[in-house]
């Protein structure tokens, strides 16, 4: 497809060139997933991995050119660091800086005040994916009980080849944009090992009759995913980035303000939405995400689910946008940063870690750091909430007694959380200073007050909320021996 084509469709759709060719790279995964099915699934492994390496390859090349020699980079140091010092800390340690650090050098070089789509997009997927690789042969040399349930699943007790690894990077239906996923799913996908209840003849039967039916549910998940995009294309036109910056935007009252804020930082993410809808979508069809089957021994597709629309749409809590909302790379986060650093003793520490290592994965812009900070200070204080409410007895006695107040609650906390989501996102969407503390300015920072000053008022609330009982006891039971008197 010429260039002319590509900035032509890219002018229709109000869209970036890169974007749409990132598009079209991601859908292509689709077709490219028909022809192994008919020709190489389930055949010779190594031809399979060649097919794999060749089309992600090419995709890379025509999206990025002469800088899909960054990816190759990373790979070939990872695979020559697992030849000589295999699953050990050192592998680990080494791998672990060498891609953090070239990803960033990367991010240093091309990076503008605007979310660029560049070969560092593709290179942060598979940063984590090496991270990750070399954790799991790390872990294969331990001892089946010192390992977690999930790590038992994923760990590598031999190092890969050259070739699958390769493959397993450039694979075209996550390459670009995830999902993530280990090597080991890879390995048991182009073996023909998946996930099976059971070793019985009828498991695998159902196994191999599920995989030979995975292109419509593969289908159905993209088609969702163009929806998604069309809508975040009609929500450009109304409430655009440019609008939200402009003077007309700070003439609504701080209402209107704030509500437009969740619109928009909502309508924003479903343009992530839709990018891992579409690629979940191809690695459906290929039979990658076959994780067993339901209790209703219907077939599950949610290996590499990244996303649930559900989940999401409905959130009451930020915690239910957080478990439905980049599932992947959290769980990745979960397993390889966050469980790793149990040696600091506390888990709020560790939680404080593991957002400042997503920050950084992220990049230098301003705007993330902020982002995630503020995520880390609102979870601390919805859970220490919840706690509190978990304790209050009367008052859950009264939301039983009365659901009317039940359903009021769930209005304001969908109100609340839409709000604000859209109001922690600003400096993830909008990156540089300037931009976000013109946003946050126009509702006077009010999400910062609440969340920062919160451990204080926390303080007054349970003092409120929870006075100590044991001078009425004694007071009681004064009373009580003066009426026995």
């Amino acid at each position: 497809m010429s260039k002319s084509i590509l900035s032509s469709v890219a002018k229709n759709l109000h869209a970036s060139e890169a974007g749409v060719r990132l598009l079209i790279s991601i859908s292509l995964g689709l077709p490219i997933a028909l022809l192994h099915k008919y020709i190489f699934y389930q055949k010779c492994p190594i031809r399979q991995h060649i097919f794999f390496t060749v089309c992600g390859v090419l995709i890379c090349i025509w999206n990025y050119g002469i800088n899909t020699f960054h990816s190759a980079v990373a790979v070939l140091v990872t695979y020559c660091v697992l030849k000589c010092f295999g699953g050990t800390s050192i592998s680990v340690l080494f791998t672990f800086a060498f891609n953090m650090i070239y990803l960033l050098w990367g991010y240093y070089v091309t990076s503008t005040s605007d979310y660029d789509i560049k070969w560092t997009m593709p290179q942060c997927v598979l940063t984590l994916r090496l991270i990750g690789l070399t954790f799991n042969v790390f872990d294969g040399q331990k001892p089946p009980e010192k390992l977690s349930a999930l790590q038992k699943q994923v760990a590598l007790k031999e190092k890969p080849t050259f070739l699958e690894i390769v493959a397993f990077i450039y694979f075209p239906g996550s390459f670009l944009v995830g999902p993530q996923f280990n090597m080991k799913r890879y390995l048991d996908y182009v073996y023909g090992q998946q996930v099976i209840d059971d070793k019985s003849d009828e498991s695998n039967e159902k196994r191999a009759a599920a995989l030979n039916n995975s292109l419509v549910p593969g289908i159905i998940r993209m088609l969702t995913g163009f929806v998604y995009l069309a809508l975040y294309q009609l929500s450009v036109l109304y409430i655009p980035d440019q609008y939200i910056l402009s003077t007309k935007f700070q003439q609504h009252n701080f209402l209107i303000r704030l509500l437009l804020i969740g619109f928009w930082g909502h309508f924003n993410l479903y343009k992530y939405i839709a990018c891992w809808l579409l690629a979940e979508g191809v690695c459906t069809a290929f039979g990658l995400t076959y994780n067993g089957e339901d209790e209703k021994g219907q077939p599950l597709w949610n290996g590499c689910e990244n996303v649930k629309l559900l989940q999401f749409e409905m959130a009451t809590k930020f915690n239910d946008y957080i478990m439905s909302f980049n599932i992947n790379t959290n769980t990745w986060s979960a397993e390889y940063i966050y469980k790793r650093l149990k040696f600091l003793g506390s888990r709020l520490y560790s939680q404080f870690f593991t957002l400042l290592f997503l920050a950084v994965w992220h990049g230098f812009h301003s705007g993330y750091y902020i982002c995630f900070f503020l995520e880390f200070i609102i979870m601390y204080m919805e859970k220490d909430i919840i706690q509190i409410l978990e304790k209050h007895q009367k008052l859950l006695k009264l939301l039983e007694k009365h659901p009317q107040l039940q359903i009021l609650c769930n209005i304001f906390l969908k109100i609340y959380t839409f709000i604000f989501m859209g109001y922690s996102l600003v400096p993830f969407i909008l990156l540089s200073y300037r931009r976000y503390h013109q946003v946050y300015s126009s509702v006077y920072y009010c999400g910062h007050i609440i969340y920062l000053s919160y451990p204080f008022i926390s303080i007054l609330i349970k003092k409120f909320l929870f006075k100590k009982n044991a001078p009425r006891r004694s007071n009681s039971n004064a009373a009580n021996s003066i009426k026995d008197e």
